[in-house]
């Protein structure tokens, strides 16, 4: 009898090429059924049971009733992001209400929690539906946008808050906005198979960006620069003090 595939959700983003071309090319491959969409999507699959484990925003992890963290790898950063931004015509101080981000639950708490304890400010927070509401920036209006449309949201809006700078100024620590994340406890086998195809890309990173054409923002500086991929010691600290603020302000 063939045993059942284990199935892997993966966010559509450019931020996971390089992990996703590894697992493409790996013998792995073969053991999973894998898929991909925006980050929420794949949150609510999680929780629902639909796949086994996903690529997905840490702030659904108080929603699961069991979670594991799985490989050395995740979507984190030590310093300026670029792709997770409030982005408006005005300063801080003169936002009156804030488009927030359907895409992703992660980026949207981490947005409240740096506008009530960073910024001070009492901006009326808005939640999308699914809606583009990017041309709803405007005058005192601001916007959370993520993923590659925060690279064209660069583009247009003078002013840009990058979250990852703002809560390493607030916490003096790095943030996690995604990881491999199972709903339950998957083979020592596959993880360690699996944690080993997520590494390859990144040296292959040439081949990732040549794959990957993009106009609105230089990927390769993006997955160096911007991009910290490693899952470590510091990162799961700021990760739990993360959830601790989850609770907080759930």
């Amino acid at each position: 009898m063939e045993q059942r595939k284990i199935k892997v959700a993966a966010v559509s983003y450019l931020n996971t090429k390089p992990l996703l071309y590894g697992i493409e090319r790996h013998p792995v491959r073969e053991e999973m059924e894998l898929t991909s969409d925006y980050p929420a999507r794949i949150a609510q699959q999680l929780i629902d049971g639909e796949v086994d484990m996903g690529l997905i925003p840490v702030a659904v992890i108080p929603r699961l009733k069991e979670h594991h963290i799985y490989t050395d790898f995740c979507i984190g950063a030590g310093s300026e992001v670029a792709s997770v931004c409030l982005f408006s015509e005005v300063p801080m101080e003169q936002v009156e209400r804030v488009y927030l981000d359907y895409q992703s639950r992660t980026s949207v708490m981490l947005a409240t929690i740096l506008l009530k304890e960073y910024w001070k400010s009492d901006a009326e927070l808005i939640r999308s539906t699914g809606e583009d509401y990017r041309q709803k920036i405007k005058g005192t209006s601001a916007g959370l946008v993520i993923g590659d449309r925060a690279f064209e949201q660069r583009l247009v809006s003078p002013y840009i808050y990058d979250l990852a700078t703002a809560w390493l100024d607030h916490t003096g620590m790095p943030f996690v906005f995604a990881a491999w994340i199972a709903n339950k406890e998957l083979p020592a086998g596959f993880i360690a198979r699996f944690n080993e195809a997520n590494g390859i890309g990144f040296a292959h990173l040439d081949e990732v960006v040549a794959e990957n054409p993009y106009a609105h923002f230089p990927l390769h500086e993006y997955y160096t620069r911007n991009i910290d991929y490693r899952l470590d010691d510091r990162k799961r600290a700021a990760l739990q003090l993360f959830l601790e603020k989850v609770w907080q302000y759930s």
